[in-house]
């Protein structure tokens, strides 16, 4: 159980401290007065208008309605409950490239965690669109299928590193193909692609993957993540301290470099835009620019689940005992 107004919740225990002095003291003066004009027991007894058992059974309810009512204003949460969604918008596969050439550090602090700040920031300025990720190097990976929960999407794209495709290798092509199979077969339209990567494509398909996702009418945005003066890849310790650089077959450290040509050929096939990743990411506003202006369909969204609203337990009992404690007479009923 949670409370969404938990401030309340310390509000209550400082009123019900309060009130539980006030009913205290109250009682006690009470009995003081008596007690001037004789044995307390004894007057309770003859009078009809004194009964302390009385006073404080009605102190106690008083207590346990204030008790029960910020309960309720404090907003108890619990369990779940379906819900429905339906935004106007397109569907959009974001592909990231999670080889180890991304971990070269051309970009700050490197060209995964630059590609990763960007992809968020998307996430924050989508309206209505559907989101899916799919990470690729030797293969690909659907990492998080299409979806209109941003937060559960920021989620999926938090855990990504380099260790998430155990095959190395940069197969652009194959990654492409399966974001075609992960859009809705229906139609071809309402269908974007945005590709980060350093553009090393070791299969060399890519562009033939490219010409594929244009016939299903997707259109492909490509963002270059690297510099064309490349970068060598660094070989980390388990404390993340360099401990050497990757090196090709003949014990020569690899050069990792931008290939903005083939990036270039990927989105001008489909229609899309290359461009390269900047410090500033004005790529980004320009990638979404162009979004804006694309015809968007209703998009209804999975069922999710949220905590539900749970205050009625606690206002119903607060009500019942509020009903006791005026009922209850605080005069003896008479024999």
């Amino acid at each position: 159980m949670e409370f969404m107004q938990e401030n309340l919740i310390y509000f209550m225990l400082i009123l019900i401290a309060g009130l539980s002095v006030i009913f205290s003291f109250g009682i006690k003066l009470k009995k003081k007065l008596l007690a001037r004009f004789g044995e307390i027991a004894l007057i309770s007894k003859f009078s009809e208008n004194i009964n302390f058992k009385r006073y404080t059974q009605k102190a106690i309810l008083l207590i346990f309605v204030v008790f029960f009512i910020f309960l309720a204003l404090a907003r108890p949460q619990w369990g779940t409950k379906l819900q429905k969604i339906t935004r106007k918008g397109l569907n959009l596969l974001v592909i990231l490239d999670v080889s180890k050439s991304m971990l070269a550090q051309d970009m700050v602090p490197n060209r995964l965690e630059k590609a990763k700040h960007e992809i968020e920031k998307l996430i924050d300025i989508l309206k209505g669109d559907r989101i899916g990720i799919i990470v690729f190097a030797g293969v690909p990976f659907l990492q998080c299928p299409l979806t209109i929960d941003y937060a559960a999407a920021k989620m999926y794209l938090d855990i990504v590193n380099t260790s998430t495709i155990p095959v190395p290798g940069t197969d652009i092509g194959a990654a492409i193909r399966l974001a075609i199979k992960s859009f809705p077969q229906r139609g071809k339209k309402y269908k974007v692609v945005i590709l980060l990567t350093d553009g090393e494509d070791h299969e060399g398909n890519a562009v033939e993957a490219a010409e594929q996702a244009k016939k299903e009418g997707i259109i492909i945005y490509t963002i270059g993540i690297g510099t064309p003066a490349g970068e060598l890849i660094p070989i980390r310790s388990e404390t993340g301290s360099i401990i050497g650089y990757k090196k090709d077959k003949n014990g020569n450290p690899v050069l990792s470099r931008l290939d903005e040509i083939t990036l270039e050929k990927i989105a001008l096939t489909t229609g899309g835009k290359y461009y390269r990743a900047t410090e500033g990411e004005l790529e980004l506003k320009k990638v979404y620019d162009d979004i804006l202006k694309m015809e968007r369909q209703k998009i209804y969204g999975k069922q999710f689940t949220q905590k539900e609203d749970r205050f009625q337990w606690f206002l119903l009992p607060a009500v019942i005992l509020l009903i006791w404690e005026i009922m209850l007479k605080e005069r003896k009923s008479k024999m």
